[in-house]
Protein backbone atom coordinates (compact mmCIF):
# COMPACT_ATOMS: atom_id res chain seq x y z
CA UNK A 1 0.00 0.00 0.00
CA UNK A 2 1.34 3.29 -0.68
CA UNK A 3 0.21 6.93 -0.48
CA UNK A 4 0.28 9.50 -3.24
CA UNK A 5 -0.80 13.32 -2.64
CA UNK A 6 -3.97 13.22 -1.29
CA UNK A 7 -4.83 9.67 -1.98
CA UNK A 8 -3.74 5.69 -1.68
CA UNK A 9 -2.83 3.21 -3.86
CA UNK A 10 -3.19 -0.51 -2.68
CA UNK A 11 -3.62 -3.84 -4.64
CA UNK A 12 -7.06 -6.17 -4.48
CA UNK A 13 -7.94 -10.05 -5.02
CA UNK A 14 -11.78 -9.93 -6.00
CA UNK A 15 -13.28 -13.47 -6.05
CA UNK A 16 -16.54 -12.71 -8.31
CA UNK A 17 -20.18 -14.44 -7.75
CA UNK A 18 -20.04 -14.74 -4.05
CA UNK A 19 -23.00 -15.06 -1.58
CA UNK A 20 -22.61 -11.29 -0.80
CA UNK A 21 -19.97 -8.28 -1.32
CA UNK A 22 -17.78 -8.44 1.52
CA UNK A 23 -13.78 -7.72 2.71
CA UNK A 24 -12.67 -10.91 3.90
CA UNK A 25 -8.77 -10.57 4.78
CA UNK A 26 -5.67 -10.40 3.14
CA UNK A 27 -4.71 -13.05 -0.11
CA UNK A 28 -0.66 -12.37 -0.31
CA UNK A 29 -0.20 -8.55 0.13
CA UNK A 30 -3.79 -7.39 -1.54
CA UNK A 31 -7.14 -6.91 0.75
CA UNK A 32 -9.06 -10.20 -0.70
CA UNK A 33 -12.47 -8.89 -1.30
CA UNK A 34 -15.83 -11.19 -2.45
CA UNK A 35 -18.28 -9.60 -4.65
CA UNK A 36 -21.98 -10.61 -5.83
CA UNK A 37 -21.35 -9.64 -9.82
CA UNK A 38 -19.92 -12.02 -12.49
CA UNK A 39 -16.71 -10.82 -14.14
CA UNK A 40 -18.54 -10.20 -17.29
CA UNK A 41 -18.50 -6.26 -18.97
CA UNK A 42 -16.87 -5.12 -16.48
CA UNK A 43 -19.70 -5.71 -14.03
CA UNK A 44 -17.12 -6.83 -11.25
CA UNK A 45 -14.93 -3.72 -11.87
CA UNK A 46 -18.35 -1.55 -11.07
CA UNK A 47 -19.60 -3.52 -7.61
CA UNK A 48 -15.61 -3.05 -6.88
CA UNK A 49 -15.42 0.48 -6.77
CA UNK A 50 -19.07 1.06 -5.56
CA UNK A 51 -18.07 -1.25 -2.88
CA UNK A 52 -15.15 0.53 -1.33
CA UNK A 53 -16.79 4.21 -1.94
CA UNK A 54 -19.52 2.80 0.42
CA UNK A 55 -17.21 1.22 2.99
CA UNK A 56 -15.30 3.55 2.86
CA UNK A 57 -18.02 7.05 2.71
CA UNK A 58 -16.92 8.41 -0.14
CA UNK A 59 -17.95 9.35 -3.71
CA UNK A 60 -17.98 7.01 -5.91
CA UNK A 61 -15.59 9.20 -8.41
CA UNK A 62 -13.05 8.61 -6.01
CA UNK A 63 -12.27 5.11 -6.47
CA UNK A 64 -10.20 4.32 -9.78
CA UNK A 65 -8.85 0.93 -11.00
CA UNK A 66 -5.10 1.31 -12.21
CA UNK A 67 -4.47 -2.09 -13.56
CA UNK A 68 -6.18 -5.24 -13.66
CA UNK A 69 -9.71 -4.75 -15.57
CA UNK A 70 -9.79 -7.81 -16.40
CA UNK A 71 -7.55 -10.03 -13.94
CA UNK A 72 -8.69 -10.77 -10.33
CA UNK A 73 -5.96 -8.73 -9.48
CA UNK A 74 -6.56 -4.88 -9.31
CA UNK A 75 -4.46 -2.29 -8.77
CA UNK A 76 -6.60 0.39 -7.27
CA UNK A 77 -6.56 4.13 -6.07
CA UNK A 78 -8.60 6.17 -3.82
CA UNK A 79 -8.35 9.95 -3.36
CA UNK A 80 -8.89 11.43 -0.10
CA UNK A 81 -8.30 8.71 2.02
CA UNK A 82 -5.23 7.85 4.30
CA UNK A 83 -4.11 4.07 4.05
CA UNK A 84 -5.06 3.21 7.75
CA UNK A 85 -8.79 3.95 6.68
CA UNK A 86 -7.79 1.58 3.85
CA UNK A 87 -6.82 -1.47 6.90
CA UNK A 88 -9.69 -0.64 8.92
CA UNK A 89 -11.32 -2.29 6.43
CA UNK A 90 -10.09 -5.63 7.13
CA UNK A 91 -12.61 -7.55 9.60
CA UNK A 92 -11.10 -7.78 13.23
Amino acid sequence: MTTDGDGCVFHVHVVPRSRRDEVVGLYVDALRVRLKAPPVDGKANNALCKFIARALHISRGDVTILGGCASRHKRVRVGSVSAAEIQSLLPK
